[in-house]
């Protein structure tokens, strides 16, 4: 499992000329599962990123956590995230998981995240355009296993 993190001060995600989920200060987290992900996985990445410290603290020095600073996070569905680009032009998603599961295991993320900070959202498989004001910038990949 891997999510793409980025501090934001303001973001939106719109499906059909429609705001769907948009956040004041927090974090954009894009969502990707692999073929092999488990419940396990999901745990592992929503503690790791309801407490990584990357906002500042007073020295100006990323020491605070969401749940120091009391953001927001928008959550967004990116099965590319697994993309293979070893052989050729054209990625490979071989590695991605299957969209019906990776709807629910999607979804088990939110709903854990949820129990740490406010979640908005995207809506999955969907054309989404998403808006990013990154602060910082400030972008960090995170992995539930090496």
């Amino acid at each position: 499992m891997r999510l793409l993190v980025q501090r934001s001060l303001n973001s939106s995600v719109t499906v059909d000329n429609k705001i769907v989920g948009k956040i004041d200060s927090g974090l954009v987290v894009f969502v990707g599962f692999k073929t092999d992900d488990s419940i396990n996985d999901i745990e592992y990445l929503v503690k790791k990123l309801v407490n990584l410290r990357i906002f500042d603290d007073l020295d100006g020095v990323m020491n605070k956590s969401i749940l120091d600073v009391g953001g927001k996070v928008l959550s967004i569905s990116q099965f590319t995230l697994y993309a293979d680009t070893k052989k050729g032009n054209r990625p490979s998603y071989v590695n991605s998981m299957k969209q019906e599961d990776a709807s629910k295991m999607y979804d088990i993320f939110n709903e854990k995240l949820k129990q740490y900070v406010d979640v908005e959202t995207g809506i999955f498989r969907s054309d989404m355009k998403v808006c990013i004001t990154n602060n910082g910038p400030v972008t960090i990949m995170l992995e539930s296993r090496g």
